[in-house]
């Protein structure tokens, strides 16, 4: 539109008039001028040919030319995007883009220029309508006298010739126009007769009879010897292209793709062979390439509208396109005297293939090019691999200086007017790497292969194509890096391969079946295999090359059944010796980071290859399996080094000074050690994905710089990882979950942001809200405006967390706040919002309505003071789901709509007390004991004695569970941890002599957490006629020994962390447990204890245990954390993955970890989870089956949950009903058989792991 010439007015006057001739009965009819208006506004509504009129053609294709590639490529940013997330409909895509579309400057650039254009028009219009309307009414008058030769004489504008021919273009004016179009005629006649059929309306001229004749007649003129004869032709049919409908321009495009055929057929065509190459500037191969590359742009464009018209049109275009590329000339012996193929122009056109890219897009029109090429023109499949073979042997017979001499795209920036041939080999190779990526990515396109190459005695599997592309990365040449530039990088032959394996890979059904199978593994991983044995990887292999193999290693990688082919191969029960692809990435990482292979020192690109390397093993041990076989490499602690290393470089950078020749060099070195630097936080980082990995990072030192990294990403709302599907959530949760993440959390300034987000949101409201919607009064708990911000809080608030951050610290309980005082901590968010204990903290809040519901008010029937009074009673109450009665959180229907009383003071109501004590309370308890104990004879041998327990108690959970609680579950325990303790070969600590007696530790005092716990025990015990009185004092004794006992074996640390300074800082429920269980007996808890803290089962079920326990190694004892999160926890999330993938994968989506759950429900022994008698269970279970079985359990109990699980992710409150939700209708028993499998598959692995907790090489 920028050049816009008298003869497109011309066009568009015409156009006008034929709109307006063809509503001129509606607009006159109008009452009023507005009417008028109004009517055209409406016109595509009440007009059924409205987009048949020529003008709203001329604008919809503008629309397209201008607007079409943009409108594309935010669909696609769009769908890229929303990839793995929630799908997102027709609508919500269509009105994204539209919006997008309508600000951009491109949209308001063209309706400017539509604006001054239609002025244009309209105002000339406007000058010319008086004269225009005469010379009309005397041609009409005149045409009616004269012949209807008389017409082609007229010489009339262009306009209103135009105008009138779309009435009376008929049969005898085409015919007329045929004869004076043939040879014979003089040069003028026939340019003029050309002229008026480019004037004339398309629809006009396709509905005379001759137009079939007149089509065949213009094929024939395109080899017509006048240049200006044929460029007039080919204007007429890119006229017609642009402005006709799809069955005019489906004629015109199978009559010209027909006329290149025979073009090529034909022995009197001049065209080029290879040996001569394409000479641009000949004016043969010049008329011939703009042929073609008008067949070309019109292939591009046909997709936006073919779906609009019948397939078989469609499927015309298809057919002559593929019948043409198709084509092939009698083979020479030469392969230099080749007559070229017009697959090789079309390549010079569009070597990107991206008219193959827009068909293969939409199911429409894949469906008949796949049917298409299966069927009858599979050659052209063939000869593209072909030439992907032959470009191969060339790369490898060849020097990569002849190579790059002869690829002239990949580097040569001048303008080219002639190509060699190697040139156009080149080209078109690169067209058929591109032609054979986009066919490979659907699954009918994949069923094509294999195929047979000509003198090739095997068949071309998809397999072997995938080698082949993953060679021609290392063997073929890369520009040199002063030609390189994201323009022309993008041609060279290891770029384009790379850019097709990336499309594979991030299709997951695709990646599986092309890419994750040991030969293009092996493949991938053979340059890495070479440099590992002190050889250059591959003839031409360069970093670069090294960069592209990593980065579509990382890929792989990301994807499940890749990560498995990296981890154990393609066969995992193999008993071959090879190492498997993680093993050698990982060995080729570790020489890489040490600075052990020597042909990459000194190279500008060496940290760029470090880091693609690292990206591809930070896939791997990010994930629980991942990096159980990454473990033994040490990786941490060589990415440690590195960062450090690189720490002090940047920190030595000198300030570039202005004015100085250095400043750009400098700038650009100093980028280059941040980048680096960053990247390697990032590495390190993403340890803290599993629960060992965070150990694994905290040992390294530089955790507080890598969470202050994450929060500085976090804060620019960066994405976490290129290759990760979900946020922050998972990492967050991880590093919340010990007491070292916690404090460098909020040294980062993550729990402040988090803090003053939540103040805001709660106080007062999101300002883009208010605006237009006035808020409403809450009925809620909590407003959905503010549940994401808590829930965030929520994650970080695991009991490590919470005392390292609140431990020992008063409430402020200032006498005045401010209106403007922000909370800026934990301790600050608990005074002024849930501990309401003063008029101060209430006037301070702005919004005291949607801020109270955590304190203590008048009662008022409401939500807020039916949940204030549900979590009342729950943090008053003791047991798991049948054991108390919580009141609902939601008012019901009816008269009545709360009938359960408030709590507001002690004693609790008892209504909410539960009549169903245990299960177990009418059973036949002497009986069923008298045959339990018949059932474990003691026998002669120790170790027959116990396996034939073991036997029997598995039969017994399967058989009547129920008998195995109260005081017979005591005595068993007690008599198994006796046998247990005696045996060698199940001891894991050494024995410990204890002679301290109650005189000597009767004047220790308990910390007040411990306390608290001990008449928590007491009542929960009283409540199951367990416990009688004088219980408490004797449970204090027990706690007391217990601390002085341990104490014995624990090592003498110094840290700042609280939780390392003292005993152990939270109450010990499994002690507590063991006290009910023995029925309150100070002796037996203890003496039973004193034994089973032989076992290795004490390490994980009681978890005081190793409480800085000087079997621990020193830095495992210095990081805080516990073996139960470390080992357990983290096989926990790796057996959830494998074994409940939805589970795992909501946890992934609601950004909370499976391992911080677990870790509370561990810690507090299921208390308030489960009823004391699976409670019971659970603990039996471990001690008599193995510590491995704690891990069992918590997976049968999220297999349990499943559907709870993915219901409440739905709601997005998944962290809430875990850590609050009783364990509804668990039971340990019925999960039985399924943790005999789980046992079956995982012990091994299990056991050897929790055995090395003492060893420091984990």
């Amino acid at each position: 539109m920028a050049h816009f010439s008298g003869e497109d007015q011309a066009m568009l006057q015409a156009m006008l008039r034929q709109l307006f001739h063809s509503v001129k009965e509606k607009i006159t009819g109008a009452p009023s001028l507005e009417c008028a208006e109004e009517i055209l506004l409406h016109l595509e509504e009440t007009d059924e040919n409205f987009h048949n009129y020529e003008f709203v053609k001329y604008l919809r294709q503008h629309i397209c030319n201008t607007l079409g590639p943009m409108i594309e490529d935010e669909m696609e940013k769009w769908t890229s995007n929303q990839n793995q997330g929630d799908e997102f409909g027709y609508d919500t895509i269509v009105q994204h883009v539209t919006k997008r579309t309508q600000e951009s400057r491109e949209y308001k650039e063209m309706m400017h220029s539509l604006k001054n254009i239609m002025m244009i028009v309209v105002e000339s219009m406007i000058n010319k309508f008086e004269e225009d309307e005469i010379r009309s009414q005397e041609r009409r008058r005149k045409i009616q006298k004269e012949k209807s030769s008389s017409y082609c004489t007229d010489n009339c504008s262009d306009s209103d010739s135009s105008f009138n021919q779309s009435y009376k273009f008929c049969q005898g004016k085409l015919q007329l126009i045929l004869d004076q179009l043939d040879p014979g005629q003089p040069k003028e006649v026939r340019y003029e007769a050309l002229q008026t059929l480019c004037s004339a309306p398309p629809s006009d001229v396709l509905n005379c009879e001759n137009w079939t004749t007149l089509c065949e007649k213009l094929t024939v003129f395109l080899s017509d010897p006048d240049p200006v004869f044929s460029d007039r032709i080919l204007k007429f049919y890119a006229q017609t292209f642009t402005l006709s409908p799809l069955h005019m321009t489906k004629e015109i495009y199978t009559s010209l793709a027909k006329y290149l055929e025979l073009y090529f057929l034909s022995r009197e065509s001049h065209i080029p062979t290879l040996s001569t190459g394409v000479d641009i500037t000949n004016s043969n191969v010049n008329r011939l390439l703009k042929k073609v590359r008008l067949l070309n742009e019109y292939q591009k464009e046909a997709p936006s509208f073919w779906i609009r018209h019948p397939e078989k049109y469609m499927e015309e275009i298809v057919e002559s396109t593929l019948s043409l590329l198709s084509l092939k000339h009698d083979q020479s012996h030469l392969v230099s005297q080749k007559i070229l193929d017009p697959i090789y122009f079309l390549a010079l056109v569009d070597a990107k293939a991206v008219w193959f890219k827009k068909w293969m897009h939409a199911y429409y029109s894949r469906t008949t090019v796949l049917r298409l090429l299966e069927k009858k023109y599979k050659s052209l499949i063939t000869t593209a691999v072909q030439q992907c073979v032959q470009y191969f042997e060339l790369c490898e017979t060849m020097k990569a200086n002849e190579v790059l001499r002869h690829s002239k795209p990949c580097g040569n920036k001048q303008k080219t007017f002639y190509y060699s041939g190697q040139e156009l080999q080149y080209i078109y190779f690169i067209h058929s790497v591109c032609l054979l990526g986009r066919l490979l990515i659907y699954k009918q396109g994949r069923k094509l292969f294999p195929v047979k190459l000509k003198n090739r005695k095997d068949l071309v599997s998809l397999t072997d194509l995938l080698v082949l592309f993953t060679q021609l990365i290392y063997y073929s040449p890369s520009c040199p890096k002063m030609m390189t530039s994201v323009h022309l990088e993008n041609y060279s032959p290891a770029s384009m391969v790379t850019e097709v394996l990336r499309i594979l890979c991030d299709q997951k059904e695709c990646a599986v079946e092309c890419l994750c199978n040991n030969t293009v593994m092996e493949a991938l991983l053979q340059p890495v295999h070479n440099l590992m044995k002190g050889t250059k990887a591959a003839p031409h292999c360069s970093e670069t090359a090294l960069i592209h193999i990593a980065d579509i290693l990382a890929r792989i990688a990301s994807v499940e059944e890749g990560l498995i082919l990296l981890l154990y191969g393609e066969n995992m029960n193999s008993s071959e010796e090879s190492p498997t692809g993680a093993h050698i990435i990982a060995q080729f990482l570790k020489k890489l980071l040490d600075e052990d292979i020597s042909i990459f020192s000194g190279s500008e690109m060496f940290p760029v290859v470090k880091g693609a390397f690292t990206s591809v093993c930070r896939q791997i041990y990010g994930t629980c399996e991942g990096l159980q076989v990454l473990v033994p490499y040490s990786l941490h602690e060589s990415i440690a080094k590195e960062w450090k290393k690189t720490s002090l470089l940047s920190e030595r950078l000198p300030t570039p000074i202005e004015g100085s020749d250095s400043v750009s060099s400098v700038s650009q070195g100093s980028q280059n050690i941040v980048a680096w630097e960053e990247n390697l936080l990032d590495d390190l980082l993403n340890f803290a994905a599993t629960p060992k990995g965070l150990l694994l990072l905290q040992r390294t030192g530089a955790i507080n710089e890598c969470v202050t990294f994450m929060f500085n990403r976090y804060a620019k709302k960066l994405q976490i990882s290129r290759h990760k599907k979900f946020g922050y959530g998972v990492l967050v949760t991880q590093v919340a979950s010990t007491a070292a993440g916690a404090i460098a959390l909020q040294s980062s300034g993550f729990i402040n942001s988090l803090i003053t987000e939540l103040w805001a949101n709660l106080e007062c409201g999101r300002d883009d809200v208010r605006v237009t919607h006035p808020r409403s009064t809450p009925v809620d708990p909590i407003d959905r405006s503010c549940q994401k911000s808590f829930l965030a809080l929520v994650n970080l608030l695991s009991y490590p967390a919470v005392y390292e951050l609140i431990g020992n610290q008063g409430l402020p309980n200032k006498a005045e706040y401010s209106l403007r005082e922000v909370p800026a901590c934990i301790i600050d968010i608990i005074d002024r919002l849930i501990i309401l204990n003063s008029e101060a903290k209430i006037r301070s809040l702005f919004n005291y309505e949607q801020s109270h519901i955590f304190g203590l008010r008048d009662f008022i029937i409401d939500s807020l003071s039916v949940e204030r009074n549900h979590v009342l009673v729950r943090i008053n109450l003791i047991g798991g789901p049948v054991e108390r009665l919580l009141p609902p959180r939601i008012l019901e229907k009816g008269d009545d709509p709360y009938p359960w009383p408030m709590f507001s003071s002690y004693p609790l109501p008892k209504c909410y007390m539960s009549d169903c004590v245990t299960r177990n309370a009418d059973l036949k308890q002497d009986n069923d004991l008298g045959k339990l104990f018949l059932r474990f004879k003691t026998s002669d041998k120790q170790t027959e004695w116990i396996e034939n327990c073991r036997r029997q108690f598995r039969k017994m959970m399967k058989a009547k569970p129920d008998i195995i609680s109260g005081a017979a579950l005591g005595e068993l325990l007690e008599k198994l941890v006796l046998h247990l303790s005696e045996s060698p070969s199940e001891c894991y600590f050494p024995p410990v002599e204890y002679t301290a007696t109650d005189a000597n530790v009767k004047n220790e005092s308990l910390s007040s957490v411990q306390q608290l716990g001990v008449k928590m025990t007491v009542r929960y015990g009283k409540f199951l006629k367990l416990l009688k009185d004088g219980a408490e004092s004797d449970l204090t004794l027990v706690l007391k020994h217990c601390e002085r006992f341990l104490k014995q074996q624990q090592a003498c640390v110094k840290s700042s962390l609280l939780c390392l300074q003292g005993s152990y800082t939270g109450h010990d429920w499994f002690v507590s447990s063991l006290f009910m269980i023995m029925l309150g007996d100070k002796e037996k808890t203890f003496r039973f204890l004193q034994q089973f803290s032989r076992l290795l089962t004490s390490a994980f079920l009681w978890l005081p245990r190793l409480h800085i326990s000087r079997y621990l190694p020193m830095d495992t004892i210095e990081s805080g954390i516990h073996p139960v999160y470390f080992c357990s926890t983290h096989y926990i999330e790796m057996l959830l993955k494998a074994e409940v993938p939805l589970v795992f994968s909501a946890f992934h989506m609601s950004g909370f970890a499976p391992s911080q759950i677990c870790l509370q429900w561990i810690t507090q022994c299921f208390w308030n989870y489960l009823d004391w008698i699976e409670i019971c269970h659970y603990i039996a279970t471990c001690v008599f089956l193995g510590p491995d079985y704690q891990v069992y359990i918590c997976i049968a109990i999220f297999k349990h949950l499943q559907q709870d699980i993915l219901q409440h992710t739905q709601t997005q409150d998944l962290q809430v009903f875990l850590k609050e939700e009783a364990l509804q209708g668990f039971r340990v028993s019925a999960y039985f058989d399924y943790m005999e499998i789980l046992e079956q598959n995982y012990r091994p692995v299990l056991l050897r792991d929790m055995r090395n907790i003492r060893v420091q090489s984990t």
